[in-house]
């Protein structure tokens, strides 16, 4: 069922994100063409998620807050259709994990924005540790994925929106290896988030000048 409307979803919605910006993609070619990956993203606006899975050609299985599945009917509906999992914001959810986890089992891919949630100013912000702890355990590829342009389209602190270009940027595939324990994890977590940073900083041209500890 997913995949029939995930698919129809993807056309129709990468439509309307050509209506609303003048969208670029590049690096599409980084994208596994089959098998489980982790797709990793900054977040500036509410069409990152419009234009970064309708321009990515695997069904990717992105975290949204929990609270949007009952926000209404239209949302209850769409959101599984579009492979969303419910998650719980600011604390650790080990439903939405092992969701997670199922899917990359299956071969599919699943999406995480590291910061958690949009940014207030469009700068990159620090990532939350247990979206590192998720990629180190799962130990499959990870594509970076920078977007730009989406927060001068339509920022977070307003419901105002322009038609600005935006540019969608998938990187080469990063790989940790596999973390089976939390002491592993945790003694790799902070080298592992400085080197996502990088990578997405590299994606939007900018060089990083020191590491960015993670958030909570």
């Amino acid at each position: 069922m997913v995949s029939g409307w995930y698919a129809f979803f993807r056309v129709a919605l990468r439509w309307i994100g050509r209506v609303l910006t003048r969208c670029r993609v590049s690096g599409r070619s980084h994208i596994p063409r089959e098998g489980p990956f982790i797709l990793v993203a900054n977040h500036e606006s509410i069409l990152d998620p419009l234009l970064i899975q309708t321009n990515c050609r695997r069904t990717v299985h992105f975290f949204a807050k929990s609270t949007q599945f009952g926000a209404n009917a239209v949302f209850r509906w769409f959101l599984p259709r579009v492979a969303a999992i419910p998650a719980r914001r600011y604390r650790v959810d080990p439903q939405s994990v092992r969701t997670a986890l199922r899917a990359l089992e299956r071969g599919d891919g699943v999406g995480i924005y590291l910061e958690g949630e949009r940014s207030w100013e469009g700068a990159l912000r620090p990532f939350r540790r247990g979206s590192i702890r998720l990629i180190l355990k799962a130990g499959v590829p990870v594509v970076p994925c920078h977007v730009s342009g989406t927060y001068d389209a339509w920022p977070r602190w307003t419901r105002s929106r322009w038609r600005s270009t935006v540019h969608v940027r998938y990187g080469e595939p990063l790989h940790f290896g596999v973390h089976e324990t939390r002491g592993a994890r945790e003694s790799a977590l902070e080298p592992a988030a400085d080197r996502l940073r990088q990578a997405l900083l590299a994606l939007a041209g900018e060089r990083p000048d020191r590491p960015w500890p993670t958030g909570a």
